[in-house]
């Protein structure tokens, strides 16, 4: 049975800038790096940039992304953090709690979320969400 997310890796083009953003940016805290990689925590998972000569020239044009969980506390200084680095929203949030939608150097899509999964049902519930069936 898989009892929750065991890291996440991203292909990366430059591994020094990678690292300065996931660290420096949204302040994930480096554990380990080699000329190829880096290990970052992100709360209980961890976050691994490979060097990659494959790695994408820039951002997929669908919605698939990596929510990072962000004390509600926390939420406004990452978020001021970014934008004063100059990264901008690829999207504005429409649904309940503070999300900020963003990409990383290499176009990697990234959301910073304060809330839960049972404060989201809830609030489409409150919505009307056609068809939706929860399950617990």
């Amino acid at each position: 049975m898989i009892d929750g997310i065991n890291h996440i890796t991203f292909a990366v083009s430059n591994l020094e800038r990678s690292i300065s953003f996931y660290s420096e940016l949204l302040g994930l805290e480096l554990v380990a790096r080699w000329p190829q990689g880096a290990y970052l925590k992100a709360g209980k998972a961890w976050i691994a940039l490979n060097l990659d000569r494959e790695c994408r020239k820039g951002p997929v044009p669908d919605y698939t992304h990596i929510a990072f969980n962000v004390p509600p506390e926390k939420y406004g200084e990452i978020k001021a953090r970014l934008e004063g680095a100059g990264i901008r929203p690829f999207k504005e949030n429409k649904s309940e709690g503070a999300s900020f939608y963003f990409f990383d150097p290499d176009g990697h899509k990234l959301e910073l979320h304060s809330n839960t999964l049972e404060q989201r049902l809830e609030w489409m519930k409150g919505k009307g969400v056609r068809g939706l069936e929860i399950l617990q």
